[in-house]
């Protein structure tokens, strides 16, 4: 028996692809946390930089802890957005850097994934400065579908429930994607 169109039956969606579930990278964060000011701060930012293809920002802390040495407004890390076909591009170099392995805890319950890669020589193009070291950086992909803006709007509104991304579709896109082994 096929299905017909009836208000009250949504069996008949199932044959359509709707293209407001597709996800997408919306936006990939790298950022360096160097823990004080000065020339390194400077090498990792011109690193940054040559990684991402991108303008970098520094960070700034915002507690004082005295302890650490820490006073609120010293620049203590550099980190830059990337987003559309720029963010694809590196994001594949990063999986790349990482063997094309991601831990499933990774992944936090929107659907969001979170990794380092412990020295920046493993992203492939990246070449190894001695003045700088050994530095690792941070990875944070966001992934979005379309209806997402609302939420950042001026009258804001929130994204139903069976709208939002689970963890288990952000691993099986990452895994479709970008041809990555989850563990």
């Amino acid at each position: 028996m096929e299905s017909s169109f009836h208000p009250l039956n949504p069996a008949w969606l199932c044959d359509m692809e709707n293209k407001m579930r597709d996800i997408f990278v919306e936006k990939v964060t790298l950022n360096v946390g160097v823990g004080e000011p000065g020339e390194r701060l400077e090498k990792i930012k011109s690193l940054l930089e040559q990684i991402s293809g991108s303008k970098v920002v520094k960070t700034e802390t915002k507690k004082r802890i005295p302890e650490w040495g820490l006073r609120p407004g010293l620049e203590i890390g550099v980190k830059t957005t990337l987003r559309k076909q720029t963010a694809e591009e590196v994001l594949k170099r990063m999986f790349t850097a990482m063997e094309n392995t991601v831990r499933e805890s990774n992944f936090d319950g929107r659907g969001n994934i979170s990794f380092g890669v412990k020295e920046y020589t493993h992203i492939p193009g990246a070449k190894y400065d001695y003045t700088i070291g050994i530095v690792g950086l941070s990875v944070n992909v966001t992934l979005s579908r379309k209806g997402f803006g609302i939420t950042r709007k001026r009258n804001k509104s929130s994204v139903g429930k069976s709208h939002l991304i689970k963890k288990e579709e952000a691993i099986q896109f990452i895994k479709d994607k970008y041809n990555v082994k989850v563990i």
